[in-house]
């Protein structure tokens, strides 16, 4: 593919708000993840949850779109002068020549669940002031999006289970090529709501302790929130050091609807697509963002998968540790730290990792290091298996 650039990107999680918050807890180590409090949820599991999400208060205008997801969106769209540069995009190209592109797996569903409790005794009703379309609905963030910047042109949701805000880099990569578009705000939120956590449980996939990837006595996830943008417009004006889209690879193994394929074989062909697609070669990549879940089987399938193509040369993390596992919005708050990578020369731990699996065998990092990054390789991988791998650069 044509390389991209990524001229502006955010990311807000558990571990704060915005780049330079990401960037610190990073490099501390530090895991945002805390004893789940959230709502009326009753489990015995940590999550990471965003702070002050619900003192978020849309414009009047948009009064619509109000629910947690959607405000979430708000919060990390006016994070690290990222509204700015998406209107200063929207100055240079059109409002129908930016297009959007977000990621989530459930939206604002939290906003249902509420309405339940408020449905009508008698009929069973739902209160007249729930609006499916712009709370619930998987599109509602992308509408609100275009909304907000009062774009009037292509605008789309992927909901992919935890792949879904990776693979909307390759969507947008697409439109780009096509001509269809001149910029892209690209991205996912998503945020806490009772049948994530709840529904997680029953599959018997949380963890009762923070979350431990590639640990040898690892035993489930960390539910987290996040919201991670990042524009992308072609390289025609790439100052050097910027980060650059490379390559974007995708699969389907569909092994089955909850689990990988034991093997690592989607996860594989996914990078092999991803390398192909930048033209790159394995010994050309110097880190790899796992998704690494902290689960016994996806790990263990994530791991045959890079250690088949990449032996144990090229050092890995998993950073679920520390934002929690942010399903949706994994693929761009994942993206965004491997920019950091990039652009600080610093390869991220993994916080609450401590005895690492003998029968993974790759460079996994414990503890973040300073280190000459050029190209870096991120795997998002979702239930049924739907896989995608994106790789970024930094421009000459």
């Amino acid at each position: 593919m044509t390389p991209l650039l990524l001229s502006s990107y955010t990311a807000t999680t558990c571990l704060g708000r915005g780049l330079d918050a990401t960037r610190a807890a990073l490099r501390a180590g530090r895991s945002g993840l805390a004893p789940c409090t959230f709502e009326t949820v009753k489990l015995d599991t940590w999550i990471g949850e965003v702070a002050a999400v619900d003192e978020q208060e849309l414009p009047k205008n948009l009064a619509r779109y109000d629910c947690r997801n959607n405000r979430l969106t708000q919060m990390g769209l006016e994070t690290d002068s990222f509204a700015e540069h998406v209107r200063a995009a929207i100055g240079r190209y059109g409002k129908t020549r930016v297009g959007v592109f977000l990621g989530t797996s459930t939206a604002g569903i939290l906003q249902t669940e509420l309405a339940y409790r408020r449905r009508d005794p008698a009929t069973g009703a739902l209160p007249g002031d729930f609006i499916y379309r712009t709370t619930h609905n998987s599109f509602s963030l992308a509408e609100f999006t275009r909304d907000y910047f009062g774009l009037e042109g292509m605008a789309m949701a992927i909901s992919t289970a935890c792949s879904s805000s990776a693979k909307v880099f390759a969507a947008a990569a697409r439109q780009l090529a096509l001509g269809t578009i001149d910029a892209a705000i690209v991205g996912g939120v998503d945020s806490l709501c009772l049948t994530t956590l709840y529904g997680f449980a029953s599959l018997e996939l949380t963890s009762s302790r923070p979350c431990r990837p590639y640990d040898a006595a690892r035993n489930g996830i960390s539910i987290g929130e996040g919201a991670a943008f990042a524009l992308l417009e072609r390289t025609d004006h790439a100052a050097p050091g910027s980060v650059l889209l490379l390559g974007c690879g995708e699969s389907s193994d569909a092994y089955h609807m909850s689990s990988p394929h034991p093997e690592g074989l989607g996860a594989k062909l996914a990078m092999e697509a991803a390398l192909k697609s930048a033209q790159l070669t394995v010994g050309d990549i110097d880190y790899i963002n796992l998704h690494g879940t902290s689960t016994p089987a996806n790990d263990a399938a994530e791991g045959k998968a890079v250690a088949a193509l990449f032996d144990s040369r090229v050092p890995c993390s998993s950073t679920k540790g520390a934002t929690g596992h942010t399903l949706g919005a994994a693929g761009a708050v994942e993206a965004v730290i491997c920019a950091l990578a990039l652009t600080d020369g610093y390869l991220p731990g993994s916080p609450g990792t401590e005895t690492l699996d003998p029968a993974i065998p790759i460079d996994y990092l414990l503890h973040g290091r300073n280190a000459t990054v050029h190209h870096a390789l991120s795997n998002s991988f979702g239930f049924g298996g739907s896989n995608c791998s994106l790789i970024f650069g930094v421009a000459a």
